[in-house]
């Protein structure tokens, strides 16, 4: 088993990683020389700083992170198993396993997709004097440890955090803070953005920040990029809509390396900016613009 101050060192190191390669090879180190159980994980943190770059815009990043999260997730789980056995003289229930191509046995998938809820995790809350409030920090709660390795009491702290913010902004348990807590329910449990509920409950994300976040502002980096190329090509699209833009040979494609190109001139800030030129290649399309 690994010792936390070792990974606290190497959990420095990937933090300070400037470079695809330096922060892969420091993964890889984690993934083939280290074995963790829970408490190991929740010292070192290293947990919440693994668990942040499966959303890496690299995808040798992102894949070798959600590598050693699963390796970790069972890792932590067979330790919390020899645990309860050596606890108790009962026999316990042997777990359902399956057989994998070659031939080794391993847990069944089903068992690594039981997302934490706070019913799982025997979190009742209760002392705000509201039912809706407290039913509301549970939804919360839901959000933030469906996959995360966090213990339980960081988790219900954040999420009360958070409902406080909520009604603080809003002042009253109304339809706009019922409508607020869903929408960062639906936002925090979202498979494709785990970095932000891992951001939440490190505090990266503090809870006042998170209660007046849209949900612009807590998507994914792949969602804002994604969204940030439709609304160039709409951009384009809708100048192209009107008037017949100027061909030039001023411009060198940066992908075709082709001089044949349109482009046109438009005031898209404030009257005393510069103008923004568009301009198209004409022979492979691509697109780009500067001020």
């Amino acid at each position: 088993m690994s010792d936390a101050a070792e990974l606290k060192k190497l959990v420095k190191q990937l933090q300070g990683a400037s470079n695809v390669l330096d922060i892969v090879n420091i993964l890889s180190i984690l993934k083939r020389d280290h074995q963790v159980n829970e408490a190991i994980l929740r010292e070192s943190k290293a947990g919440l700083a693994v668990g942040k770059l499966r959303a890496h815009e690299s995808p040798e990043v992102s894949g070798a992170a959600k590598e050693l999260v699963k390796k970790w997730k069972t890792e932590v789980e067979k330790a919390k198993q020899a645990t309860a056995s050596s606890q108790t003289a009962k026999p316990q229930a042997p777990r359902k396993a399956s057989t994998a191509s070659n031939g080794a046995i391993t847990p069944t998938a089903t068992a690594n997709k039981i997302a934490r809820t706070a019913k799982s995790d025997g979190v009742k809350v209760t002392g705000t004097g509201d039912g809706t409030r407290d039913k509301c920090a549970e939804l919360l709660y839901d959000g933030l440890a469906c996959d995360s390795g966090a213990p339980t009491e960081l988790i219900l702290q954040r999420a009360k955090a958070v409902e406080v913010a909520v009604l603080n902004n809003i002042g009253s348990t109304s339809a706009a803070y019922k409508s607020k807590i869903r929408s960062l329910f639906v936002n925090l449990k979202d498979k494709g953005n785990p970095s932000l509920r891992e951001d939440v409950v490190s505090g990266d994300i503090s809870a006042e920040r998170l209660a007046k976040m849209s949900p612009g502002d807590m998507a994914s980096a792949e969602r804002k990029a994604a969204d940030d190329k439709i609304k160039q090509n709409n951009l384009f699209a809708s100048l192209g809509a009107e008037e017949q833009q100027a061909e030039t040979d001023a411009f060198q494609c940066g992908r075709c390396k082709q001089r044949k190109c349109r482009y046109r001139q438009a005031q898209t800030r404030s009257a005393d900016e510069p103008m923004t030129t568009f301009v198209t290649c004409v022979n492979c399309g691509n697109r780009w613009k500067f001020s």
